[in-house]
C-alpha cells in the first residue's frame, strides 16, 4: 500500500494559521526558526529542516548555529546565548516528553527569559512544528520542494 502525499486543505490552512500566529507572538523570527529545527532535528523531519534551514538564512543566522541545535548544550553561550538555550531546552522537553511532563526547572528556566505572552507562543509554536512534523514524517514527505 502507497502512503497519501495528500494533505486536507482546510487542516493545512489551520496548521498554517497556528505556525504563523505563534510565530507572530514570539517576535523573534531567528529565534522561532530555531526552535522549529531543533524540533524537526528530534522527529527526523527531512522535509522541515530543509525548508526551515532555508528560511533561518533568510534571517541572518549563522552557519555555526544552523550546525549546532542538536549539541546546543555543549556548544557553549559564544554560539546560543541565555534566551535560546532556554528556548532550546523547552523545545526538547515538549517534544520528547521523556518523562510525560515537562519539568518544572526546564519551564522555569524559559518563564525568566520569555514574558507570559511570549512563552504561551513558544510553547504553541513547538506545538505547532511537532504537528507539522508528524504530519510530514506521517506521509514520508522528501526534502526539497520549498523555495525561500
Amino acid at each position: 500500500m502507497s502512503r497519501t502525499t495528500l494533505l486536507d486543505r482546510e487542516v493545512g490552512q489551520a496548521m498554517s494559521a497556528l505556525s504563523a500566529a505563534a510565530k507572530k507572538g514570539l517576535g523573534d523570527p531567528a529565534l522561532a526558526e530555531l526552535v522549529v529545527i531543533r524540533a524537526s532535528q528530534l522527529n527526523h523531519c527531512a522535509f522541515c529542516l530543509d525548508m526551515h534551514l532555508a528560511i533561518a538564512r533568510g534571517h541572518g543566522m549563522s552557519e555555526k548555529q544552523l550546525d549546532l541545535p542538536a549539541a546546543w548544550e555543549e556548544a557553549g553561550e559564544d554560539v546560543f546565548d541565555e534566551r535560546e538555550r532556554a528556548a532550546l531546552a523547552l523545545t526538547e522537553a515538549v517534544t520528547v516528553l521523556t518523562d510525560e511532563f515537562v519539568p518544572d526547572a526546564v519551564h522555569d528556566l524559559a518563564a525568566k527569559h520569555f514574558d507570559a505572552t511570549q512563552l504561551a507562543h513558544l510553547v504553541g509554536l513547538i506545538a505547532a512544528i511537532n504537528n507539522w512534523n508528524r504530519v510530514m514524517v506521517a506521509r514520508r514527505i522528501p526534502p526539497g520542494g520549498y523555495t525561500p
